[in-house]
């Protein structure tokens, strides 16, 4: 029995189906032929489909878990796909810098000089003038805890003599580790269309770090630095806030989107987690968490899950990077993306966690299946003293670890200046109308609606007078027909003085202007 039978006799042929719905006879290899073309055809398809979908990530995100040891791949996605790195990039500059202090070019001690070219570095920078003197480990943490662009140029410049050779020395040690889909023409990351790497390379990169310069590991997990007054946090937020989170470093251009590679040990075994293209900067710490916590849980079913092999092992896409810019720093957004100093709210005069800080540490928190929170708010950290010059003594490092950071304060927008504020106070006085309750809290109300400007008191002195002489007393809200049966005294003068202007209500002088008044200067 033929069971294709029927499903056959619906691909008919021009003849067959001229014959009427009753004809049964037929050459049989016309239904054959033309099913034939059909799955052809669809083949093709679904070939072209899959070209058009290889060219493009499935989702705005790339991914990569990693084992530190053995490089055995847990999780990816899209982790072959060429991406802007950002900021990460400083990872490249750090190792660079660490490999030539390794060959003796250089050393911790010696001191660099800020150029017109790193003084002209767009944001995030410390922004030292010209000729300003920094020394090799000074630089190396300025650019791995503030994403210091002017400091990672700073290093380039010094240990190669320029930009573009330390890029060339950067893009080669790039690919003698094995991350043969990286370029580099700048050693911070601003955007470059040529500036280019992906995730898994970004994994290597970090195995490469931690295997061959394990000794100055201190450098990718400093959670923030001092200088002078100034402290500034660690912008990867997962530092003191996931159990177990060691490094490493955060990225942010548009183009790219929100970049992360992060590392965590717990009991012994280190991963490594690469989180690209994020759509915020607390998304990217969420993830990250969620990549390094699904690592460490045992999963029972495990053995089900195919094997990814090895970082080294994964095959390449030939494709250009995608650009995020659209999606990260589109018109759709309410609030513009901003650079990482905002994102992460690095930089914190107090090094607490106050204000919109501690907001944002409140958003940094992934419910897993259970509903428990991946990510806790951080306490109090000890920075630690960066500076410019020659190398200092203990004890000059001591004293400057003494100095206290300026009290808080806030710009009072009505007013154009700065006024000291009670740190739990976040726009005292900022607005309008934030003032003007200030001042009626202080017994200064206004007589009428509370809204005499200095122009009215010039040109209407009867006014003027009016509300200076009001200004020892304050509303207090009553009803209606409390009001019209004992209005106050200041109303009373009020429509007294008012009684002759409007003709047509004299027989009730007091009943029409009492409700009226009180609740605008009330409010």
């Amino acid at each position: 029995m033929n069971l294709l039978r029927p499903f056959f006799r619906l691909w008919r042929s021009p003849e067959t189906a001229a014959a009427g719905p009753e004809q049964r006879s037929g050459p049989r290899h016309v239904y054959h032929l033309q099913f034939s073309r059909t799955l052809t055809l669809a083949a093709a398809l679904a070939l072209l489909l899959a070209a058009g979908f290889a060219a493009t990530p499935a989702g705005a995100e790339a991914f990569i878990l990693v084992e530190a040891d053995s490089g055995k791949v847990l999780r990816a996605e899209n982790a072959t796909y060429p991406w802007y790195p950002a900021s990460v990039t400083k990872l490249m500059t750090l190792y660079t810098t660490l490999q030539a202090i390794k060959q003796g070019r250089v050393t911790f001690d010696t001191l660099f000089t800020v150029s017109r070219t790193a003084m002209a570095q767009s944001p995030t920078k410390m922004g030292f003038a010209v000729g300003t003197q920094v020394t090799v480990d000074n630089a190396l943490k300025m650019m791995m805890v503030k994403s210091a662009n002017d400091m990672a140029v700073l290093l380039a410049e010094g240990v190669d003599g320029s930009i573009e050779n330390f890029a060339e020395d950067m893009t080669r040690t790039a690919h003698r580790l094995g991350m043969t889909e990286s370029n580099f023409v700048n050693p911070n990351g601003l955007p470059a269309d040529e500036q280019i790497t992906s995730a898994r390379d970004m994994a290597i990169l970090a195995r490469a770090l931690i295997h061959d310069f394990p000794e100055y590991n201190f450098y990718w997990h400093i959670p923030a630095i001092k200088f002078g007054r100034r402290v500034v946090r660690n912008y990867n937020t997962l530092l003191g806030r996931y159990p177990g989170a060691d490094g490493m470093k955060t990225g942010f251009i548009c183009a790219a989107g929100f970049n992360l590679v992060a590392t965590a040990t717990r009991n012994g075994r280190q991963l490594i987690a690469v989180v690209m293209g994020a759509p915020s900067s607390a998304a990217r710490a969420v993830k990250a968490a969620e990549l390094l916590e699904s690592g460490f849980v045992q999963n029972p079913l495990s053995w089900l899950t195919p094997a990814l092999g090895s970082v080294n092992e994964l095959t390449p896409i030939s494709a250009a990077p995608p650009n995020l810019h659209d999606e990260v720093c589109g018109k759709h957004r309410k609030k513009p993306a901003a650079d990482e100093d905002e994102d992460a709210g690095g930089e914190n005069a107090n090094g607490d966690n106050s204000g919109a800080f501690s907001a944002l540490l409140s958003s940094l928190r992934a419910p897993t299946p259970k509903g428990a929170a991946l990510l806790s708010d951080a306490g109090a950290v000890t920075p630690v003293v960066v500076y410019t010059g020659p190398t200092r003594t203990p004890a000059e490092i001591a004293r400057l670890a003494t100095i206290e950071p300026p009290a808080p304060h806030h710009k009072k927008k009505s007013e154009g200046k700065r006024v000291a504020k009670r740190a739990d106070e976040k726009e005292a006085g900022g607005k309008e109308t934030g003032g003007k309750a200030n001042e009626r809290k202080a017994g200064d109300a206004k007589a009428g609606d509370g809204k005499v400007s200095e122009s009215k008191k010039a040109g209407d002195g009867k006014k003027a007078g009016d509300g200076k002489a009001s200004a020892g007393k304050s509303w207090t809200p009553l009803s209606s027909s409390a009001l019209a049966a004992s209005p106050p005294s200041e109303l009373q003068t009020k429509a007294a003085a008012d009684a002759p202007k409007k003709k047509s209500h004299k027989a009730k002088p007091p009943l029409k202007p009492a409700p009226a008044s009180p609740p605008a200067s009330a409010q």
